[in-house]
């Protein structure tokens, strides 16, 4: 099995003895887009079982794609807002530096 980064949190919900849901921003928001997308996932499914017009799946695979693009904006906006800012504040600069560095890596994949 794959070991999953966690950065630091373990399965049981905290993170060096701290509560995650208290530390982690909430991105409940985005569960709503993601069972959206996720229904357009089983319709492109279907329209490739069902021998489609090409151009029509690739249209909702592109549809799929802004969806998750706009998913991750949220996520990353959510963290710009809550994590990158606490590292802002934090006494200990090279939580900055980590978040800023984390931030370059992410971005460069895009």
């Amino acid at each position: 099995m794959k070991e999953v980064d966690t950065g630091g949190a373990r399965a049981d919900n905290h993170l060096d003895g701290l509560n995650i849901q208290a530390f982690y921003p909430d991105h409940q928001s985005q569960l709503s887009r993601l069972a959206r997308i996720d229904g357009q996932i089983k319709g492109i499914t279907r329209m490739i079982e069902e021998r489609r017009y090409c151009i029509e799946i690739v249209n909702q695979i592109k549809a799929v794609q802004s969806a998750l693009q706009q998913v991750q904006m949220g996520v990353l906006e959510k963290h710009l807002h809550h994590c990158v800012s606490a590292a802002a504040t934090s006494p200990d600069s090279s939580e900055l530096s980590e978040k800023i560095e984390e931030i370059v890596q992410v971005v460069g994949k895009m």
